[in-house]
């Protein structure tokens, strides 16, 4: 523990420094001392290397300022640069997607007690103990029941869909827009590049309104489209499958509206701070304003956990927000819910259980019911990061180190077949 807040505390401490300052004293890689001007050199020298290996795909005015979006020890596998970065996103993808499936199933009761201490369903004191005693009233086995096939896939599409949507739209809005994608793998432990020498104030002034931009689109983009792809899901798990299918009956909504469930916006803006958290503010302060000499797969592991926190601080209000929207879809004044009096329930009272969700009039009667612990409450910042910080806070550490080793590997099998075709169609065209 002591470690863990050791490694927190260094964090916060890095982010108050100015970068200057913190790229003065900077040791080298390979030496002690080192100076400003050796570490420009480096730098430059690394600008030349991948000018070289993207002069095919990239202008030469714009090669130094967009890297290659893959590692530089992948260069030498002699693979078409667009069929590389396509392959490595793909398998990026999956790795995540796998990744999320495991983390997501093994921490379903987790999961479960996250999903009602922020809903209505506990109120008053001791909601934590309320909520583990909901997640357990049918048994110790009970949250792994709610979870069928069509969770399984929803986790590896959700998690996979993440990884690959980001970074498409990181890199497509990068290369539209002229500007670096966002630092990756080997990239985060190298020193910060140096501060810009160029003069032309009105071109810096452009380069980062462009790579703003791009940093707020992002996410965005990849969140939304996680949403879509997972909400529909989440909210079987949090209502049951029975349940579920009463309330669409009920609702008189587009296939496009069903197929993102109900509670989408909430669960999309969840999603977008999160995105944020992982592939953004991770990567970007760990690289520029974390300790050079302290820069490792540990420390990145910690430092992602630590970001976790931060960012589950802000995602637990639109957690809290989805879960309510859900029980003011489900639950009538009386507090029926549909389905579970299927036998007495009138006509009558099913059609105002089963209505569409108005999140001002959630907010406004949350807010009159249980002021801003109905949004945030510290058991409910506590339970978010049970649920979700084993996953999403060992994620950067995850896709960083942990995907990169088997790069090469999949490369290499790539090139192999890659060569395999060309010498067949050498021997056809002969």
């Amino acid at each position: 523990m002591q470690k863990v807040v050791g490694e927190l505390l260094a964090s916060c401490s890095c982010i108050l420094c100015s970068y200057h300052k913190i790229y003065l004293a900077m040791p080298s890689i390979n030496s002690n001392q080192s100076s400003p001007v050796s570490s420009q050199e480096h730098s430059q020298a690394s600008t030349i290397m991948d000018k070289e290996a993207q002069e095919t795909i990239t202008p030469p005015s714009s090669s130094s300022a967009q890297p290659s979006a893959t590692s530089p020890h992948h260069d030498d596998l002699l693979l078409p640069t667009e069929l590389q970065n396509s392959i490595l996103v793909a398998y990026r993808s999956i790795g995540i997607g796998t990744f999320g499936v495991v983390m997501r199933f093994v921490g379903m009761p987790l999961e479960k007690i996250a999903l009602f201490m922020n809903s209505s369903q506990v109120t008053g004191k001791h909601q934590f103990a309320q909520s583990i005693k909901l997640t357990f009233q049918k048994g110790v086995l009970s949250p792994y029941k709610v979870v069928g096939p069509a969770s399984l896939v929803a986790w590896f599409m959700q998690y996979s869909v993440m990884g690959l949507a980001f970074q498409f739209f990181d890199h497509a809005l990068s290369k539209a827009l002229g500007v670096a994608p966002v630092y990756y793998g080997d990239e985060l432990m190298e020193p910060p590049p140096p501060s810009s020498s160029n003069t032309n104030h009105n071109h810096d002034a452009t380069h980062q309104i462009k790579s703003i931009t791009k940093t707020i689109l992002a996410p965005i983009l990849a969140g939304s489209l996680e949403s879509t792809v997972a909400n529909r899901a989440e909210v079987q798990r949090y209502y049951g499958p029975t349940k579920l299918t009463a309330i669409e009956s009920h609702l008189k909504w587009n296939p496009a509206a069903r197929f993102c469930g109900p509670a989408f916006l909430s669960n999309a803006m969840r999603n977008v701070i999160m995105c944020n958290t992982s592939f953004i503010l991770t990567p970007i302060t760990f690289k520029l304003y974390y300790p050079q000499e302290r820069k490792s797969q540990g420390s990145l592991f910690w430092f992602g956990m630590g970001m976790n926190f931060v960012g589950n601080a802000v995602a637990i209000t639109q957690q809290a927000l989805w879960g309510r929207a859900l029980d003011y879809a489900v639950y009538a004044d009386g507090g029926a819910v549909v389905g579970a009096t299927a036998n007495t329930a009138t006509t009558t009272a099913t059609t105002q259980v089963a209505r569409n969700i108005s999140y001002s009039q959630v907010i406004k009667s949350s807010l009159q019911k249980d002021g801003i612990a109905a949004f945030f409450t510290v058991p409910k910042w506590a339970s978010r990061i049970l649920m979700n910080a084993p996953v999403q806070g060992s994620l950067p550490w995850f896709y960083n180190n942990m995907l990169p080793l088997g790069e090469d590997s999949v490369l290499g099998v790539a090139r192999t077949l890659y060569g395999d075709d060309g010498k067949k169609n050498n021997c056809a065209i002969s």
